[in-house]
């Protein structure tokens, strides 16, 4: 895909610290003079939003089956890239988007045991080659994510935050082999270190990878 802009996503479990970051790398970028755009997964557009309410708030999605589930992250992520993400691209700015593909291999592939086959074929059709640039992960024990998501959420978990601890395992250790099997992309980091020792980290290499 031609594009000139720059794509950076955030992955992590519950309870990562990822809106933080995303705040604070975006707060970095408009000190350096760049142009942005913050996004999240599933949403950022009209479309992605109505899907994101039924996949993770609505009454009619509780008994949602793996595949659907699958397939409505995969439509929400089709209309976000054509809509969002490739012309904020095109435009030349950062897209800092809130999850992405990455999170469909780790919580449907891995822990709906799905597959990474069937993960990878649903994600190419929505994505198109628009793969992101920097993935950074954030990596935490999992018991102590959903511990900071519930005070977060004050106990009022969405769908996807109300599933057992062994699920959140699944998906930790599929993130950790993703980032193993792809570590040109990805910047993992200890998500237990401080807000400020984090984002040191994410804006060192964001500076030096794309020269802001």
């Amino acid at each position: 895909m031609s594009k000139s802009g720059v794509f950076i996503t955030f992955e992590g479990g519950e309870g990562c610290g990822k809106t933080s970051q995303i705040n604070m790398l975006a707060k970095f970028l408009s000190g350096r003079g760049c142009d942005y755009t913050i996004t999240r997964e599933p949403g950022g557009t009209a479309i992605s939003e109505k899907i994101r309410d039924l996949l993770l708030n609505a009454k009619e999605g509780e008994n949602m089956s793996p595949k659907t589930e699958m397939l409505l992250f995969a439509a929400a992520r089709a209309q976000h890239v054509d809509e969002l993400i490739r012309p904020a691209l095109k435009s030349g700015k950062f897209v800092i988007s809130d999850r992405f593909i990455d999170s469909t291999y780790a919580y449907q592939g891995a822990a709906r045991s799905l597959g990474f086959g069937l993960a990878k074929t649903v994600n190419d059709i929505a994505i198109a080659e628009c793969l992101p640039d920097l993935t950074v992960l954030l990596d935490l024990d999992v018991v102590a994510g959903l511990n900071r998501a519930g005070k977060r959420d004050s106990g009022n978990s969405d769908r996807m935050g109300s599933q057992k601890i062994e699920f959140y395992e699944k998906v930790r250790l599929e993130y950790l082999r993703l980032a193993k099997e792809n570590s040109e992309r990805f910047l993992v980091i200890d998500a237990s270190k401080s807000i400020e020792e984090i984002a040191g980290e994410i804006s060192k290499c964001v500076k030096e990878r794309f020269n802001v």
